[in-house]
């Protein structure tokens, strides 16, 4: 049995990953294999350096460090004087690259890590989701979790990339394509939420957007062939202020997020055959 850690992508709302990880852990579930996206490539990077139970405590230290705040923490008058230089990216990526190499632990390539780890980017050039297994590890996670608008394109071998959600949010089939046999999919909420038809604008590009998410995940968990075990593992739910524009850098709930997905991914394995 080769068992594989997915985890998808979403900004802050990915502290969820770290409840989770300390749930799969305690019931002495180990991965073979780690795939992420996004906030879930920084988060499986590390897992992939670290595959023990003391990487939940390196993770909560990245969620609370003052690093963590610096990623989106410039005032606005900062981010619009970059937004009029640079036309295309209102923060500087170079505190998030800064995070990365901390959580990382000195790991510079894919083949230093402990176990096998592969994330993705969605590629400009060829308008094409690009995988990364191995070489360079830093600049590969950070094309994963380059969040468009917000930081510029992280460019690798002369092409430029941006964040892995863009192509695919929840990495499920890449895992199975990987030779898993069992799946433990560590999401971060989204997919739980429903969605009803818009009734104004701003409701027409959430709408819009959330099935761009999630239709391609929901698609290859229909496509599961037989022999594969998948395990969606729960948040919680959502929290107050999840919708609003700016949630993607609010720190301050990501304590309450570490929790209660503790709780209920715990509550969920205790329970699964």
């Amino acid at each position: 049995m080769s068992v594989a850690f997915v985890l998808g992508g979403g900004g802050v709302r990915g502290a969820v990953h770290v409840g989770m990880l300390k749930a799969l852990f305690e019931r002495g579930v180990r991965p073979d294999l780690v795939v992420g996206t996004s906030i879930g490539a920084i988060t499986g990077a590390a897992l992939a350096a670290d595959p023990t139970p003391d990487v939940i405590d390196r993770m909560e230290e990245m969620w609370s460090s003052t690093t963590a705040r610096e990623v989106y923490g410039d005032p606005w008058y900062r981010q619009l004087r970059r937004f009029a230089r640079s036309r295309i990216n209102l923060y500087d990526p170079a505190p998030l690259r800064r995070l990365v190499e901390e959580t990382l632990g000195g790991r510079r390539t894919f083949e230093e890590l402990e176990i096998p780890l592969a994330v993705t980017a969605a590629c400009i050039e060829r308008a094409a989701e690009t995988w990364f297994d191995s070489g360079p590890l830093v600049d590969a996670v950070l094309a994963s979790a380059s969040v468009p608008g917000a930081l510029p394109p992280t460019e690798i071998d002369g092409e430029h990339f941006l964040d892995g959600g863009l192509v695919d949010s929840i990495p499920l089939g890449e895992a199975v394509r990987r030779g898993a046999t069992t799946v433990y999919v560590l999401q971060v909420g989204r997919i739980e939420e429903s969605l009803t038809a818009p009734r104004t604008p701003a409701d027409v590009a959430r709408v819009s957007f959330e099935i761009a998410r999630r239709h391609r995940f929901f698609r290859e968990l229909a496509e599961v062939p037989d022999g594969v075990t998948v395990h969606v593992l729960p948040t919680g739910g959502s929290l107050p202020g999840d919708a609003k524009l700016g949630a993607f850098k609010d720190l301050d709930s990501t304590r309450l997020r570490i929790e209660q997905s503790y709780a209920h991914a715990l509550e969920y394995l205790e329970q699964a055959p």
